[in-house]
């Protein structure tokens, strides 16, 4: 893997993984067009989502703190009987809802190779649908009532909405941030709240998952490319942190519409490609 192909992925990880335009899918077109693609490029994925994780802790550092002290207490009121759903803190709320968001993944477990398969095969055509998928429900959250729900007043109903909403995003193309962020936006939350909502229920979900392909890497005989990964790493976590207090700005003065625009043109674009390839019998590929 070259340096610049290491700095170019890194960065497209870094701020599509927060931007809500699908992380996976533009990497999966990048791997696409390059031809860098299997399971080295899975793993290198994996290791620049590691980096954009680094970025949620950062940017939302107090409020995940606050949550590691209170999942302390709730443990210790779990098991001397002394827990009440009647008097949950904001904070044991959110450990609480992200709990039952992560569950509704539970379901979709056994498709994992499946939604895997789909960014490591020949064709983009499932990426260009996705990417008008992306473009529709970001348009719908863009013309809702602002909400007035924080941390404090999510329902469980709520929960398994993002959740559910975060499981269809494993399709590649499928943006995760703009899935959650639009459907608590739905759910009524205020826009602050769907953006730290969204972010910090990302932390276990994508730490499993790249855990997982790290595991599986490592065990393989497939070479690594460490320094690549390295130098990914950090990089997406920079440019993670900006992209994260964009979309915050973004969100708050309801010019989230722009992402829409953006996934409506490349899912069109794509499409087209994924069509002219069909003809052509052969994949394009930019040496």
């Amino acid at each position: 893997m070259t340096f610049l192909s290491t700095v170019f992925q890194a960065v497209i990880q870094g701020l599509t993984e927060f931007l809500p335009v699908s992380s996976s899918g533009h990497l999966s077109l990048y791997q696409h067009f390059t031809g860098n693609s299997g399971e080295g490029a899975l793993f290198f994925s994996a290791v620049l989502h590691l980096g954009t994780l680094v970025a949620v802790f950062v940017a939302f550092r107090k409020r995940i703190y606050a949550m590691i002290k209170e999942l302390g207490s709730l443990f210790k009121d779990i098991f001397t009987g002394n827990f009440k759903w009647s008097e949950m803190n904001p904070n044991r709320r959110m450990i609480i809802m992200i709990f039952f968001s992560c569950c509704c993944l539970l379901p979709f477990a056994p498709f994992l190779d499946w939604f895997e398969s789909i960014s490591e095969d020949q064709s983009i055509m499932a990426e260009g649908i996705c990417f008008l998928y992306t473009a529709a429900i970001l348009m719908m959250s863009d013309r809702c009532v602002k909400g007035k729900k924080t941390a404090g007043d999510i329902k469980t109903k709520d929960s398994v909405t993002v959740g559910f909403m975060q499981a269809v995003a494993m399709l590649p193309g499928v943006s995760r941030s703009g899935s959650t962020i639009s459907s608590g936006l739905f759910c009524g939350f205020t826009r602050d709240t769907a953006v730290e909502y969204s972010f910090i229920l990302g932390i276990p979900v994508i730490l499993m998952g790249c855990l997982t392909e790290v595991r599986g890497a490592v065990k393989s005989d497939a070479a690594i490319p460490w320094g690549s990964c390295a130098l990914g790493f950090i990089i997406a976590a920079l440019v993670g942190l900006a992209a994260i207090r964009l979309v915050r700005w973004l969100v708050k003065t309801d010019r989230f519409k722009i992402f829409a625009y953006y996934t409506l043109g490349l899912g069109l674009i794509v499409t087209a490609v994924a069509v002219i390839e069909l003809v052509l019998g052969h994949p394009i590929v930019f040496d």
